[in-house]
């Protein structure tokens, strides 16, 4: 639009009111443009980790802006061990595997004591890493031949001895748990054999531990689907990844004693259905929100970490009092149940449940919708931030409460991010998968790994009985 100078508006407005109305009226209508984008970009700017979704590493070095605020509350409790806690200090072991014994020849008085025979011994143990070494097994088949037919008959080596000269599943399961589970790239597993037991390993033996393991473990991964359908609680989640240029999802499902993962081109509940779990489910699906998952008919719960974070950002951002006072019921209503540790009647419940639809009555009032244009317009009227909330914490109330009406549901859908969390860690130290093939064998693994830990297996004992064609089946849901 034209910039007018002063003496020109003048002239405007003594000769021509109607041209002077309507420049101010698009003036104003450009000033309401400009004014909702400085508030959208205002927004993106102050999102950080502790009022949104985004991750802590979005942050930046910047030491500016509110320090985080812990969610939980000073327990009274002085710092360090509490009284009665188990610790877990260095015992001295009965058998040990060395006895040194350090003997006393002199006296103080400078007398001769050698030839002394010793009363008693002062004792102290020191637990030391072993040197590594490699100890080869030779197997020697006895080769017969039979006195009635004259046949030569030879002694069958076990299964998994298979070559005149090869690594044991032992070494092998080491060199996929370094791969595996402490993400380890190929190349220095290679330094680190070298290193560590002098043995040159190549990169294909490295990677064929690691596709034996994910080969043995197809039925671990029809068991561990089936359990989790079965389960009472599943949480879930879905994080990108990259697989060569392309974006792909990872998919999660777990509970506190089974882990899934799977990797899929989709988000959505194409991605879900194909992993055979969600559309089997008839219990209760933690989540954050996801619209898909919501196409399921099992119970929902929602996230009410992701819930508190939006609610900080409106109260610190916008200032919308009813957030604040909301961010505020719903911990004292986890602290509640937490510390009632049974089911709550309904005239328990009563109380509060009129608090949380007097908040949200309060925020609407504060947040009213805008009336209805007379000419319709294509598509739903844009709501603001505080209006989406509102509708989600209204109708959905029994999915954000489902932790109050159930003592048995978690508060949060903490446990399935951080199931996710060292998959991410996995791509910070590669940046991505090369192939699908790839992203779907450290997915399965991991699921067995994670699966293992969380039913206190040993982890290297695990991926051994797996490499040998023997993996541990998961236990019943939970």
């Amino acid at each position: 639009m034209k910039m007018f100078k002063r003496e020109e508006l003048l002239v405007i407005a003594k000769t021509n009111p109607e041209t002077l109305v309507d420049i101010i009226m698009i003036l104003q209508e450009q000033v309401q443009i400009l004014t909702q984008r400085v508030a959208k970009l205002e927004e993106q700017i102050n999102k950080n980790s502790r009022n949104s979704s985004k991750p802590p590493s979005s942050d930046g070095l910047k030491k500016s802006g509110p320090k985080p605020k812990s969610l939980r509350k000073r327990s009274g409790k002085k710092q360090g061990g509490q009284k009665g806690h188990k610790g877990h200090t260095l015992e001295k072991v009965e058998n040990p595997d060395y006895v040194i014994p350090i003997p006393v020849t002199t006296c103080s008085c400078s007398a001769d004591i050698s030839e002394v025979a010793a009363v008693d011994h002062d004792c102290r143990q020191v637990f030391e890493v072993p040197e590594p070494k490699l100890e080869v097994y030779e197997y020697q088949g006895e080769i017969k031949i039979c006195p009635d037919c004259g046949k030569l008959i030879k002694a069958p080596f076990p299964p998994d001895v298979n070559s005149p000269v090869q690594y044991g599943s032992r070494f092998r399961s080491l060199a996929a748990y370094m791969q595996n589970q402490q993400l380890i790239p190929v190349d220095r597993i290679k330094q680190m054999m070298a290193d560590l037991y002098g043995a040159s390993v190549s990169v294909a033996t490295i990677l064929d531990a690691s596709k034996r393991l994910y080969d043995n473990l197809d039925y671990f991964e029809e068991a561990l689907v089936s359990s989790l359908a079965d389960s009472n609680i599943v949480h879930s989640d879905e994080s990108g990844v990259r697989v060569g240029e392309k974006l792909h999802w990872l998919h999660s499902a777990s509970t506190r004693l089974l882990t899934f993962y799977g990797v899929h081109k989709k988000r959505g509940k194409e991605a879900m259905d194909f992993f055979n779990i969600l559309p089997n489910f008839y219990g209760r699906l933690m989540h954050d929100f996801w619209k898909p998952y919501l196409k399921y008919t099992c119970e929902h719960g929602l996230c009410n970490a992701h819930l508190l974070r939006e609610l900080t950002f409106l109260f610190e951002q916008q200032k919308q009092v009813w957030a604040e006072k909301m961010f505020i019921l719903l911990l004292e209503m986890n602290d509640f149940i937490n510390a009632s540790e049974i089911q709550l009647t309904l005239g328990q419940k009563k109380p509060w449940l009129r608090k949380y639809q007097e908040i949200l009555d309060e925020g609407w009032t504060a947040n009213p919708l805008p009336e209805r244009p007379q000419k319709k317009k294509r598509g739903r009227p844009a709501k603001t931030k505080s209006q989406n909330l509102l509708t989600r914490l209204g109708d959905f109330e029994s999915s954000v409460l489902a932790f109050f009406h159930d003592i048995d549901v978690p508060f949060t859908n903490n446990l399935a991010e951080q199931d996710i969390r060292m998959i991410k860690v996995r791509l910070k130290i590669s940046g991505c998968f090369r192939t699908i093939h790839g992203a779907e064998h450290f997915a399965r693994i991991r699921s067995y790994l994670s699966t293992a830990r969380k039913q206190n297996w040993n982890i290297l004992d695990s991926i051994t009985s797996a490499i040998k064609g023997d993996p541990f089946i998961p236990s019943a849901p939970s």
